[in-house]
């Protein structure tokens, strides 16, 4: 009997790590399952995408980004032009690669992804993390049934929740077993409470600023903290004297489960990725989020903050008062703490990537039985 061929994926989540992780972990499963399986990953020149997709080793098409504006203004007005130049090229690409599937995650590149795709009677997969769906996914989501969601609440037509693909170093991270470690690789105190504090990977001003501010009293009150602070920003904090609890800033940490290791409680954006990830390892933060396009971030955190894993501030309000009054009194009491990491991890969903996976490869054996069908 002839070998089966091997399946062809594309996959669309271009510009943003929100994006392109849930991409690349989906590939990473797909690997596991079917490790013949041919994997493309459509992306652009403007974000992320040349950076993330290269480190973990799969194919990069570029094609034209296509922001879609959310007013109406001047780029809305040019948005058919761009949108018919990438999608060309979208197609193009699919072409080349002889796709069988697309799978988008939303982003500058998954509308022309989907239109090429559908014009060439291709699969669609749509994923969506965030509780409020971008423009791009909710047009998909009229063009396929397979549609998946990382949350219950999100609003999309045909949705199914399964939560939000991971890498399974994240999913599978054992905190306490690697802490002593962890914090030995960044220069921590093996005891006392570690904060870990983040912005995200371009780091954030608001966050950086507020909990600098802090210092003092992170010192006074005996909690460490291990400060990402983006790679484009730098930070101002007094030298630690030799009996103090450390301060250890770093530009960007590129494991991050060493960094979830290390800590007791986390300061931190509520991107969806982010909010995926704290809750597959359990634990809890106090989420700040980025006060942009609507506070779609805030609807992302809910779920954990209804569940008692989360603390939620909004970014205006977070400042070196509301640490001192409102976040260390939850710092410095290890059962709160406890409490609130159990209660974390209620909303995590460690298997999202294999699940989705499975729908994939399901997928592409449709596309051949309805090719097969048309041959008859």
């Amino acid at each position: 009997m002839p070998t089966e061929p091997a399946p062809r994926i594309v996959v669309a989540g271009g510009h943003t790590a929100g994006h392109i992780e849930p991409a690349m972990n989906l590939a990473d499963a797909l690997h596991r399952l079917a490790p013949a399986t041919e994997i493309t990953a459509l992306g652009t020149i403007r974000g992320l995408d040349t950076t993330l997709i290269a480190e973990r080793g799969y194919p990069l098409e570029l094609i034209p980004p296509v922001p879609l504006p959310r007013k109406l203004n001047g780029d809305l007005v040019r948005t058919p032009a761009r949108l018919r130049e990438s999608v060309r090229a979208a197609g193009e690409a699919l072409d080349r690669v002889r796709a069988e599937v697309l799978v988008g995650f939303g982003g500058y590149v998954a509308m022309p992804a989907y239109l090429a795709a559908w014009r060439r009677g291709l699969g669609i997969i749509v994923h969506e993390a965030n509780v409020r769906p971008g423009v791009a996914n909710r047009v998909a989501a009229r063009m396929t049934t397979r549609v998946f969601t990382g949350a219950p609440s999100v609003r999309l037509r045909n949705a199914t929740a399964i939560g939000t693909p991971l890498r399974p170093t994240i999913t599978g991270l054992d905190r306490p077993a690697l802490r002593d470690k962890a914090r030995r690789c960044f220069g921590l105190h093996g005891d006392g409470p570690v904060v870990l504090v983040t912005g995200g990977s371009q780091g954030a001003e608001s966050i950086n600023a507020a909990v600098t501010g802090a210092a003092g009293a992170f010192r006074a009150a005996g909690v460490q903290v291990l400060h990402i602070t983006g790679p484009r920003h730098t930070v101002d904090v007094p030298l630690c004297g030799p009996t103090d609890p450390s301060y250890v800033t770093v530009a960007f940490v590129k494991e991050m489960r060493c960094a979830y290791a290390a800590a007791d409680f986390a300061i931190c954006r509520s991107g969806a990725m982010t909010c995926a990830e704290l809750a597959a390892v359990g634990l809890p933060a106090a989420y700040v989020p980025l006060p942009l396009r609507g506070a779609e971030q805030r609807l992302n955190v809910e779920p954990a903050v209804a569940a008692g894993g989360a603390l939620l501030v909004d970014d205006e309000n977070f400042n070196p008062h509301w640490i001192t009054t409102a976040l260390l009194p939850v710092l410095t009491d290890p059962e709160r703490i406890s409490e609130m990491s159990a209660r974390a991890s209620t909303a995590g969903a460690p298997d999202a990537d294999i699940i989705l996976a499975h729908h994939v490869l399901a997928a592409v054996r449709e596309q051949r039985s309805i090719a097969t069908r048309s041959l008859e």
